[in-house]
This record gives structure tokens, sequence and C-alpha cells, in this order.
């Protein structure tokens, strides 16, 4: 009687009899595990990007794993040294003594108005120049706190340590020449006179016209344009954007070409005759020198130039500010608008000139003259 009973099962109901048996059978995995999953992941990422950010600590000089002390150097008031280099008349004899501030990826070595000085002017007008390592560059400790206005007092305290007097004249070239309107604000009273050879300009100094200020940015390479906006907004990721390979970092640090006029062009042979000084230049690292002259010149300042007040109201003294017109690293209009708002400075636009022409045979000696004695031929 069961046997009648028993039911036929046909084909199609054993494969979907079977089909939903190992479907029941999967392990599921519960949505708070993938949860976890991702945030592992997450991690990690931040973890590795966070390292990536991270500087490599600076090789000081002096210490067991940094570079030696080859330089003279005096000890800041904090405890940092700034190494230093003297040029032209003995100290204790010069009736003029200068403080020259280097640029961008360089050092006390390219002091170029001190290298180009002719030895009638060095001696006739009793010239004598000291040429500084800026913090993180050759021989110069970093200074991690570094702000606008630190190097300021950083030379004022050279000056006093080394007798220079209650005044003394100061020459910056490029980022230095950019350096040296902070010595105009904040310690003009030590200045007997200024010079700014094609200083760079920030385009966020925010008396720049927006039209002006824009049209002068685009005239940068497409790198640089990038380099800049994360020095001005993202200063943090500055580190990586200039190490990493994805991108094409800074132009002035990779020795692009496409950052020089056909005159600087020229010139290259000359300035690269004098490169084997310049090996000490990133000895200490990157970050404290290259990356932190990117975050403190395209940074957000404490002050304009064109806001600055007259430091020689009795033409006691005078500020120069030499530009070429051709230059592709800093812009002439730029330059020339702040001319225009300050008319105490005394404008040296020079034709068919690029960034480099402070090597230029016979400029050191123009540029030293009209700020010393106020003799000028710019021709």
């Amino acid at each position: 009687m069961a046997a009648k009973m028993s039911k036929k099962i046909s084909a199609a109901s054993a494969r979907s009899h079977t089909r939903k048996t190992q479907q029941k059978s999967s392990i599921p995995v519960p949505s708070r595990m993938f949860g976890k999953i991702l945030a592992v992941l997450l991690v990690g990422f931040l973890a590795y990007a966070y390292r990536a950010m991270q500087p490599l600590p600076p090789k000081i000089c002096g210490t067991p794993d940094g570079p030696p002390v080859t330089a003279p150097r005096i000890k800041l008031s904090d405890g940092r040294h700034l190494a230093y280099k003297e040029h032209g008349v003995p100290r204790d004899q010069a009736k003029h003594k200068i403080v020259f501030i280097h640029g961008y990826d360089s050092n006390r070595h390219d002091a170029v108005v001190a290298t180009g000085l002719s030895p009638e002017v060095t001696e006739g007008l009793g010239v004598y120049i000291v040429s500084i390592d800026r913090p993180g560059y050759g021989e110069s400790d970093p200074n991690p706190k570094r702000t606008v206005k630190s190097l300021a007092f950083d030379v004022e305290e050279l000056a006093d340590q080394l007798g220079l007097g209650s005044k003394f004249y100061v020459v910056g070239f490029s980022m230095g020449g950019q350096a040296v309107w902070t010595l105009l604000k904040y310690i003009p009273h030590r200045l007997a006179g200024a010079a700014l050879l094609a200083p760079v300009t920030n385009y966020w100094w925010p008396n720049f016209p927006t039209n002006l200020s824009n049209e002068a940015f685009s005239h940068q390479l497409t790198q640089d344009r990038w380099n800049l906006r994360v020095a001005h907004y993202l200063p943090w990721l500055t580190n990586w954007w200039n190490t990493q390979n994805f991108f094409p970092a800074c132009s002035a640090a990779s020795y692009n070409p496409g950052v020089l006029s056909s005159q600087d062009l020229e010139l290259i042979p000359k300035y690269r005759a004098r490169r084997d000084l310049y090996a000490q230049v990133r000895q200490q690292g990157q970050h404290e020198s290259l990356h932190r002259d990117l975050m403190i010149g395209f940074g957000t300042w404490e002050f304009d130039p064109v806001d600055l007040e007259n430091p020689f109201p009795n033409n006691e003294g005078s500020v120069h500010l030499w530009q070429g017109d051709e230059d592709k690293l800093v812009p002439v209009t730029l330059q020339r608008y702040i001319a225009q708002r300050q008319p105490w400075i005394q404008y040296h636009e020079i034709p068919g000139a690029g960034h480099m022409f402070p090597i230029l045979d016979g400029m050191a000696d123009k540029i030293v003259k009209a700020l010393l004695i106020g003799e000028t031929n710019d021709s």
C-alpha cells in the first residue's frame, strides 16, 4: 500500500530542489564585516598617505649623521647657527658694509653681486659684503618655525655679532630679493639702503589687482601653477607634491629650461661653471630649504609690500628694484605695479634681460654704485 502511495519526482523538480539546497547552503558575509574590511583598508591607505607626506628629517651640519661644518657661523639667540662668507675689503677697513641674501636653491657662494664686483669698485668704495646661507641651506641650521619675518631678525643678529654697525646695506636676489621686503618692514631702522634684484612676487599679495595677478600667473608653466597653488592652499602637501613621481614638480628645482629667457640660456654656461661650489645647497635636505621657501614665499603674508612706508623719508638712504623685462620666472608686470604704487622705490628695468641678469658682465658694478653713491646707468 505504501508503495502505491509513493509519489514520482520529476527530473525538473529534482533540479529545482537541488538549486534551492545549494543556495541555502552558501555562507553569507555579514554587512558589518564588509564595513570592518573597508575601515581597515581606509586606515591603511591613510597611514601610507601620512607617511608619504612626512618629510625626511634634516641632516643638520655638525651632527653625527650630518655634513661637516666648514664655514664660519654665528650662533643665534634661539640656538640655531647661521653660516656666512665674507667678500671684498677687510671688515674693519670697509666704508660700506652689505649683507647679501641668496635666492632659491642656492647658498652663500652664489653672492652674484660680490663675485661679479670689479676690484676698482670694491677697493675704490671700500666695499665689504657678507653673504649668508639662509636657514636650511648650505651650513645654516634649518628653522622649522620659520615665518615671513624670522629671516629679518636673523640678519639683524648677524649684523650685531659681526659688528657691522648701527646701519648696513642689504641686497637680495630672486627669493632673497623677496626677503628684503621683510627687512624693510621689520628692521628699517637698521638699513642704510636696499637693492632687490628680480625679487620673487607672491601672486596672493592682496593689493595686486585680480586681473593683473591672474594674467601674470597664467604665464607661468602649468607645473609651476599647480606647485604654487599647493604651496599656498595646501602647504602641508608641499613635500609630497615635490617628491612624488606622478606630476612634474617645481621647474626651478628641476632646472627646466622652459623657465629661462633667451638671454638666460646664453648665460647658463657661465652660471654652471660655478656649480662645483653648490654641492652644499641641498645637503641638509630639501624640505627645510626648497619646500620651506615655497610655503613661506607663496603663503599668506602678514603685510603687503605695496603698503610699506618709505624707510628713508629724509633721503638718508635709497631702495632700488632691478628687473629684466623678459624674466619668465618673475613677471615684470607685477614689479611695475609695485614701483608705480611706491614712488620712493627707484625702479630699474633692463630691456632684453631675463632672471639671471645680475651675472651679466658689469652689472654688479652698476647695482652697487646705484645703491652706495646714487650713480645710475641702466643701459
